[in-house]
């Protein structure tokens, strides 16, 4: 491999004139830089970014964990960080955990000893903080996304679960709905909490008992999940009228167990979904779901995350929660039970 030196040697410069060169500094001539430029490409010459970086203390290189990039939620996500972060100078080095703690500390050193200049990252776990705190004692500035830590001075870019769920389960309870069920992902993970509290918050509002029965929290946020809590839920001798699919992948699963037992949407049991399902959307019915920008979402991220890094050895601004509202796109997939005419309830 070529060296800076024989990079200097074909100009005819010396090594710190490369260098300047390398750096953009202005103490170059426009006609030298031309010249240890094409002796650059002549040799096939690649800078070492580790090396400077460790000389500037600057990479460029920003880190994103995410739980699932199977995920077009996440991936959505990953490309706004990276749309971002590139119009800024910055590169991005991804990182997907499968929703595995181990795998996301195994990460999170990874970064450390990659001298990222910060990370932005949707835990796998919403409880442990021993990965967190490394990133905090190594004073490298870190943004949450989509999930939240309580108690933690970091900033944190999300979408509003509780009011979203709210909205799809106040629509449901509108048709008429009683027995509504809900799968969400595990307790550890935020999202899962906050759109079970949505749930429940409009249910209470409209006088319903809450069912636990008809409450089910899967292992992940997953196809394998709604599948399997669907047939669960449909085989019991009370079903439920609707469900409600946690997020985009878990609503697949729905998808796909209930058109495996013969039913038919919306005409036997209705279904919502918190957040679009792209891959289903070609289908009939549309859904009706609560819908997330998340590539706004990784927009923000990254202007946190840069800001935090411009600030790092200045003053500190307080951490800021930034919630993005969710928007309810009401389709095609639910059937109303009432309707009111006079006083009388009409059951269809």
């Amino acid at each position: 491999m070529a060296t800076i030196k024989d990079v200097a040697e074909r100009a005819g410069v010396s090594v710190m004139t490369v260098s300047r060169v390398i750096n953009n500094s202005r103490y170059v001539s426009q006609e030298t830089r031309e010249k240890v430029e094409r002796a650059m490409k002549e040799l096939g010459y690649v800078p070492n970014a580790l090396a400077h970086g460790l000389i500037t203390k600057r990479t460029h290189v920003l880190g994103l964990i995410v739980s699932d990039i199977t995920n077009p939620f996440f991936t959505t996500i990953a490309r706004g960080v990276e749309d971002t972060a590139i119009k800024n100078g910055f590169n991005i080095i991804l990182c997907n955990t499968d929703e595995d703690v181990e795998k996301e500390e195994k990460y999170i050193d990874l970064l450390l000893r990659k001298r990222v200049e910060g990370i932005i990252l949707s835990p796998a776990d919403c409880n442990k903080r021993d990965g967190i705190e490394r990133i905090i004692m190594r004073n490298v500035p870190l943004v949450l996304i989509d999930r939240c830590i309580d108690g933690l001075n970091l900033d944190c870019v999300y979408s509003d679960s509780i009011s979203g769920a709210y909205e799809l389960t106040k629509y449901l309870v509108s048709l008429g709905h009683k027995r509504i069920g809900i799968i969400v992902g595990p307790r550890r993970i935020s999202t899962a909490r906050d759109r079970i509290e949505g749930y429940k918050k409009a249910l209470q509002e409209a006088g319903i008992p809450i069912d636990e029965a008809l409450i089910r929290w899967g292992e992940k946020y997953s196809r394998e999940d709604g599948y399997k809590n669907t047939k669960e839920l449909l085989a019991t001798n009370s079903p439920p009228t609707a469900i409600f699919g946690g997020n985009r992948l878990i609503t697949v699963g729905i998808l796909k167990a209930i058109r495996e037992l013969g039913l038919k949407i919306p005409d036997d049991i209705s279904v919502v979904s918190f957040d679009e399902v792209e891959d289903m959307s070609v289908t009939n019915p549309f859904l009706t779901v609560v819908s997330q920008d998340s590539y706004k979402m990784g927009v923000i991220a990254v202007e946190c995350l840069l800001k935090r890094i411009k600030e790092k050895d200045k003053s500190f601004n307080a951490p800021q929660n930034i919630v993005l509202q969710p928007e309810l796109v009401i389709r095609e997939s639910c059937r109303a039970l009432k309707e009111v005419k006079g006083e009388s309830l009409v059951e269809f």
